[in-house]
């Protein structure tokens, strides 16, 4: 990014010759878009520029905090991760190698709290707590803690910390459970990242035609 915008400032004062990368990089600034060369070496993302750029800010500033003093924060921002997968998987990898389970025989449990990251008082001594996520097509009922109809006109809606953890496979229970596809961004397809169980006292095909799914990305 520093180099491509010191290039582009060289040749707009006529120090460098103008190549159609520059050009290409001009507008894309100009149209408040991310450019290719960027978004090529970058995560997957739908905001414009000048919400992208804050975007990127907020994960280095959450990956600093972090590497700090190398403990696991209190929650997560597991959006801001630039492989969320890794991490979800890392969590089952250490309750299965301190539990001496058979790692292909465990899944991840999540239980929807009722606090907001500010509310935590610290981190769980197993799994951890996840924030950021964001539902499309439905909403999060708190107080019943189960999934409900999405409220008029609105979209996505921001989810309570979830607490994850790893469980063997025999002990989770899906029974009026709806299997909750979780994405990084709108456009879903390949952006898969995991399944998570969520509660409902609807029928699960409801949500499935609803095409319900939890987002990284609001």
């Amino acid at each position: 990014m520093r180099r491509s915008l010191k290039e582009l400032d060289s040749g707009l004062k006529g120090e460098l010759t103008v190549t159609a990368d520059m050009e290409a990089l001009q507008e894309s600034l100009y149209l408040d878009q991310v450019p290719k060369t960027w978004e090529l070496r970058a995560y997957p993302s739908l905001f414009p520029l000048g919400t992208w750029f804050i975007d990127l800010l907020n994960r280095f500033k959450d990956l600093e905090l972090w590497t700090s003093d190398f403990q696991l924060p209190y929650a997560v921002t597991l959006g801001y991760l630039f492989n969320p997968q890794s991490f979800l998987t890392a969590i089952m990898q250490t309750t299965a190698r301190k539990n001496e389970w058979p790692l292909d025989r465990m899944c991840l449990s999540v239980d929807i709290t009722k606090r907001t990251k500010d509310e935590l008082g610290g981190a769980p001594r197993e799994g951890a707590y996840i924030w950021g996520l964001y539902l499309e097509g439905a909403r999060w009922d708190t107080q019943t803690s189960q999934l409900t109809e999405a409220k008029l006109k609105e979209i996505t809606s921001a989810m309570p910390v979830i607490f994850v953890k790893a469980i063997p496979i025999d002990r989770m229970d899906t029974k009026g459970m709806y299997e909750c596809p979780v994405y990084k961004i709108k456009t879903r397809g390949a952006h898969f990242v995991w399944t998570f169980y969520l509660k409902t006292k609807e029928r699960p095909s409801k949500w499935v035609l609803g095409g319900v799914a939890l987002l990284l990305q609001k």
